[in-house]
């Protein structure tokens, strides 16, 4: 087996934050700080650098990034000034985050090449990140903060991966959200209609009807404009009142309850009924882990709004015109399966290929012959295109 060396990277600059958002020195001290991790195989050069980067999570320890350098490329696993806490992410920040990585790929590190490898999560990160790198137009935050994506002269990379990348986050919150929820600060007050999860659930057998499944998608999108409206309105009243008081976090309950889960034949693919990626959909859905579980007002017009977020790949994936590869897991228990085929569609790169592994899991969990297809698929794309 390939021995690979692990180099911990440290970026530092300025911040212009108006509070402090994260716990401990970061932001809090005038400078932004971000930490990320180099994989490299043994005395093996590269001119091309892979970079995975989520917007709150941390990849190296995830099988595809390690398996990549073991296959002879140089990754580097980069954490955001959100990494692991995704409370406060704000996505126009993390975009200069990644353009720090990217700049000290190429100036610092000596890399002639740079590869943006967006896995789940990171999927719509880097598809916002490479629009704007090609053309620029960010100047606020959809809070109307001040964020100069626009005159940050952002790096572009020289190709972008969508690797088991759902669309948005925020999209897939809105088809997750549980809409039996009637009161945002008391969990239990359901709709018994609308109510997944309802005792005896798990004999259901048949189909969701088309007539359900209507009703509950709009009820979803009537929750969640609830949750928008609220957040607007909050923030309005802060402002207004002109004092010190800037931020709140709230909680949004109730939020793993796609009729996906629970019925294959909607959308379907090779996944488990009645399980995701983070285990059983009823327990995660009111689980401390859920999406958008807890959250600033700012951060959920950033991050989790459907109606407000700027990272969307079916919308950005318009102005990206590098080398494309698209890999859809064809058991896949987090990503729906329509949405790697509807990014690959978008995108306006000439050059743009999409796979699919099947069988794989979302996270190749005990999967080691589909993690190595996965691999191969991924080096052969980047051969073919001499990125070595």
């Amino acid at each position: 087996m390939t021995e690979l060396n692990f180099h911990w990277k440290h970026l530092s600059f300025a911040s212009g934050q108006a509070f402090t958002e994260t716990y401990g020195f970061n932001g809090s001290q005038g400078l932004t700080n971000v930490e990320g991790l180099l994989i490299c195989p043994s005395e093996r050069p590269s001119r091309t650098l892979l970079i995975f980067m989520h917007p709150a999570s941390t990849l190296q320890l995830l099988p595809l990034p390690q398996a990549m350098a073991r296959a002879g490329y140089h990754v580097l696993c980069a954490g955001s000034r959100y990494q692991r806490n995704d409370t406060s992410l704000i996505m126009e920040n993390v975009l200069l985050d990644l353009g720090a990585w990217v700049h000290a790929a190429r100036s610092d590190w000596g890399y002639d090449k740079v590869v943006l490898c967006g896995w789940s999560g990171g999927g719509s990160l880097t598809m916002l990140y490479q629009s704007q790198a090609e053309r620029p137009t960010i100047t606020t935050t959809p809070a109307g903060d001040p964020v100069d994506i626009a005159g940050a002269a952002l790096p572009a990379a020289d190709a972008v991966l969508s690797l088991a990348a759902h669309s948005s986050r925020a999209l897939l919150l809105s088809e997750w959200l549980d809409p039996s929820v009637t009161d945002e600060l008391n969990p239990d007050w359901r709709n018994e209609a609308l109510d997944l999860y309802h005792p005896g659930y798990e004999q259901r057998s048949e189909p969701y009807s088309a007539d359900f499944l209507a009703t509950y998608r709009l009820a979803q999108k009537a929750r969640m404009a609830g949750i928008d409206a609220r957040v607007l309105q909050t923030l309005e009243d802060l402002k207004r009142r002109g004092g010190k008081e800037m931020e709140r976090v709230f909680v949004t309950h109730r939020t793993m309850a796609d009729p996906r889960f629970l019925d294959p034949t909607i959308d379907p693919n090779g996944r488990k009924p009645g399980w995701t990626y983070l285990g059983a959909p009823e327990t995660v859905n009111s689980g401390p882990v859920g999406l958008g579980r807890v959250s600033t007002l700012r951060s959920w017009l950033s991050q989790w709004s459907h109606q407000h977020t700027r990272a969307d790949s079916l919308v950005t994936a318009r102005d990206v015109s590098v080398p494309f590869l698209a890999v859809e897991c064809g058991a896949d228990d987090a990503v729906p399966q329509p949405h790697t085929a509807r990014i690959f569609a978008a995108v306006a790169s000439r050059d743009k290929d999409m796979q699919v592994v099947p069988e794989a899991n979302h996270y190749f969990v005990n999967q080691p012959a589909n993690l190595a297809a996965a691999v191969k698929l991924i080096c052969d794309w980047l051969a073919s295109r001499n990125f070595g």
